[in-house]
């Protein structure tokens, strides 16, 4: 089988949710003895159409334009099997660069019309593969989605069938380290996804969940997000050096905390055992909250509870420094700096990273 891939993300280097897609649904097509093409459209140059009609008239199925949608891209329709449209999804469709390439294929029909069951559609030159549809967005909702997939049902060609569609939401979350157990899973379904089409055309109904299971709750990640653009604006950084730094999201606030710390704590760490770990601030802001660890999982409450296991009593803005790595948190306990209360040991523990 050979497939043709085409991603229309500007963005590369492993910064391009889109292409990190499409790169595990190109190595599971592969891995099942698909021959697959790449061509990122940001490489090529590719001329807006110029609504002339001289692929119809004046020279039938050829582009008066020479460029590489002329002279390399269009080719490759008719001798491939299947078609992968990749787009990151830009005001709930397509990309502009997409969208100039979709305009382009227009040489690929006559300009005559035929009736397909009551839809009208012109004539295609030549027998074109079907199609599979790659999104991404930053979103958590996939009605995100909504829009593009009904103007994709709407437009495509009745000979020329759309067999797959792979949605993902919360695309940014992907890159954010506390979900590196989550993604390793979203991406291994996605390579399983590749194999499955280019055996049977087709993805499972467990493979596209696992595609797009949620990363968490659509409260905890807008929290997460808002923190991080607003610690990008307060350190002067784009969102992809706010990665590349290992960077986390500085909280302003008592919930924020909560949030990103319920996604942060080792609960693993907890064993069998029922762990409660009680924070108490004071400084800038005077609160309390605390976490209860049992069984892998973990709640957040604010306000005090009458047991502990472990108590941390510090200044709010100093445990954001150590939160954020701008301050060491042995460190500045040994300078008494903050206190703590309980099993120091489990505590060291239950502060190593978890990645889920």
């Amino acid at each position: 089988m050979k497939i043709l891939a085409v991603n229309s993300s500007p963005r590369s280097g492993g910064n391009s949710y889109t292409e990190l897609l499409l790169k595990y649904l190109s190595q599971g097509m592969r891995e099942a003895g698909a021959e697959v093409r790449i061509v990122n459209l940001r490489e090529k140059t590719v001329k807006p159409c110029l609504g002339c009609f001289s692929c119809w008239t004046k020279t039938p199925g050829r582009c008066i334009q020479a460029d590489d949608m002329t002279n390399e891209l269009l080719p490759l329709f008719p001798a491939s099997d299947l078609i992968v449209y990749a787009t990151p999804l830009y005001n709930h469709t397509m990309n502009a660069t997409m969208s100039n390439f979709r305009e382009r294929m227009l040489p690929l029909s006559h300009p005559f019309s035929e009736n397909h069951d009551g839809r009208m559609a012109f004539q295609l030159r030549y027998k074109l593969p079907p199609a599979v549809w790659l999104s991404v967005c930053g979103y958590p909702e996939e009605s995100e989605f909504g829009a593009f997939s009904n103007f994709l049902h709407s437009t495509h060609h009745p000979e020329t069938p759309i067999v797959a569609e792979i949605y993902r939401t919360s695309s940014e979350a992907l890159k954010h380290p506390v979900f590196k157990q989550t993604r390793s899973d979203i991406l291994e379904a996605t390579a399983q996804a590749g194999r499955e089409l280019a055996r049977s055309m087709k993805i499972s109904p467990d493979t596209m969940e696992r595609i797009k299971q949620p990363i968490k709750d659509p409260e905890s990640l807008f929290i997460i997000g808002n923190l991080t653009w607003k610690t990008c604006i307060d350190e002067n950084v784009t969102l992809q050096e706010f990665f590349e730094k290992g960077m986390q999201p500085r909280p302003d606030s008592l919930e924020a905390f909560m949030a990103i710390s319920v996604y942060g704590l080792n609960t693993g760490a907890a064993g069998e055992e029922k762990v409660i770990l009680q924070f108490r601030f004071s400084g800038e802001l005077e609160a309390s909250c605390h976490f209860t660890i049992e069984k892998e999982t973990i709640k957040s409450t604010v306000g005090t509870n009458d047991t502990y296991d472990i108590a941390i009593d510090t200044p709010f803005e100093l445990w954001m420094d150590i939160m954020t790595g701008k301050a060491d948190g042995r460190e500045m306990f040994m300078e008494q700096k903050y206190h703590v209360e309980g099993d120091l040991a489990l505590m060291l523990q239950l502060f190593q990273r978890k990645e889920h």
